[in-house]
């Protein structure tokens, strides 16, 4: 039983072991970096050969020189290309806004022509009640002018003589009612 219990501690005990290790390993590493620093620190400090060369320091300033304004250029490049980055995303803003009102138009455009044989049927009926009136009071009074040709027509024919067959009936205009 002891045996499953030791493994654990065996493990906590080797990870110990390694970290202790590990800590030696790394103060000796600090101490000759430090070591290695002084000792560099020495050699540069006496040695003349480490100074900048008075040519070598006006070639390098030459050259910053010529990067800073190769940089400026650059950067006014960037602003100029932001500027126009922006002003492309204000007319796609633009675009898309004018976009969106055509097809609200538009939808409200297709509303309207689904409902126009609506509305020409709704108007088309209102203007033809009039009209349908109009034919109605004239058959009702076609009608009536039939029933008084045909009295006056018969007061006539006893008036007169029996007229041959030809004459005694006198033919008018058939008119159609009205439809609806």
């Amino acid at each position: 039983m002891n045996t499953l219990a030791n493994p654990s501690e065996n493990i906590t005990t080797n990870l110990q072991q390694e970290i202790n290790l590990l800590k030696v390993e790394l103060d000796q590493k600090d101490l000759l970096v430090q070591q290695l620093s002084e000792e560099l620190f020495r050699l540069v400090k006496g040695n003349t050969a480490f100074l900048p060369n008075p040519e070598v320091h006006e070639q390098h300033s030459e050259e910053m020189r010529f990067l800073a304004q190769k940089l400026v250029i650059v950067e006014n490049q960037l602003s100029a290309t932001q500027a126009q980055i922006q002003e492309r995303d204000r007319e796609a803003v633009e675009l898309r806004q004018t976009i969106q009102d055509m097809s609200d138009r538009n939808r409200m455009l297709e509303q309207v022509v689904q409902e126009l044989p609506n509305i020409y049927r709704a108007k088309f009926a209102e203007r033809i009640v009039p009209i349908k009136q109009k034919i109605e009071s004239l058959q009702k009074e076609n009608r009536q002018l039939h029933i008084e040709l045909q009295s006056l027509s018969f007061r006539l024919s006893g008036r007169t003589r029996r007229p041959s067959p030809s004459q005694q009936r006198l033919e008018l205009p058939r008119v159609m009612p009205a439809l609806g």
